[in-house]
């Protein structure tokens, strides 16, 4: 009696199962599966666990996946400003391309599902922390802010297009060949916005 007493104490503690835990379980099946694979099911068998506490930390399946969401935007925005490159602009591009190439189901989650709270381009290319690159940019192109911003539009949608037929496998990753076209467009849009800046002092 005594030794079955003293095995019951020894049993290791239940774990208690966080909201932050159900997140990042949540996060890792986006990850790995799509977004669409996450409810309470699969979560619950991620952690271990029965679903009551993902259904207790979140009222419905939707609120998870917006949870999801933020998570995946954060890790987004530190990949994308993550660059050591000379021009940070052309770093964010590739970095931008590079995500959607590691991490296609997370990128179809923030661009191309159509659902909870997604990201238009005016909010990436308005977005306060571009500002010093852009201040960046307007000094060593020799433009005023408007032209550097249209500049960075050009990148913009050229990386947005590229990732995008990257995360459906509709081309292959080739680096050298993305830097190059990268390095091509950023040259051809500085030229082009220089050329508008002559022409409206000449004006």
């Amino acid at each position: 009696m005594d030794n079955a007493k003293g095995m019951v104490n020894k049993m290791p503690p239940k774990v208690r199962i966080t909201k932050e835990m159900i997140i990042e379980a949540a996060f890792e099946i986006a990850r790995e599966d799509g977004i669409e694979r996450v409810n309470a099911k699969t979560v619950s068998e991620r952690l271990h666990c029965s679903t009551q506490p993902v259904m207790y930390c979140f009222k419905t399946i939707e609120e998870l996946k917006a949870a999801v969401y933020e998570k995946a935007d954060l890790y987004h925005s530190e990949f994308l400003m993550n660059t050591d490159e000379e021009n940070p602009l052309m770093g964010i591009g590739l970095n931008y391309i590079q995500f959607a190439a590691g991490e296609k189901n997370l990128f179809k989650l923030l661009f191309q599902t159509g659902g909870i709270k997604q990201k238009n381009m005016e909010e990436l290319m308005n977005a306060e922390e571009l500002n010093p690159m852009i201040e960046v940019l307007q000094q060593e192109v020799g433009v005023d802010e408007g032209k550097a911003r249209k500049i960075f539009e050009t990148l913009v949608f050229f990386t947005h297009g590229y990732a995008s037929l990257l995360a459906n496998n509709a081309i292959s990753y080739d680096e050298e060949s993305i830097v190059k076209l990268l390095d091509d467009l950023f040259q051809g849009a500085c030229a082009t916005q220089m050329m508008k800046m002559e022409e409206e002092k000449n004006a």
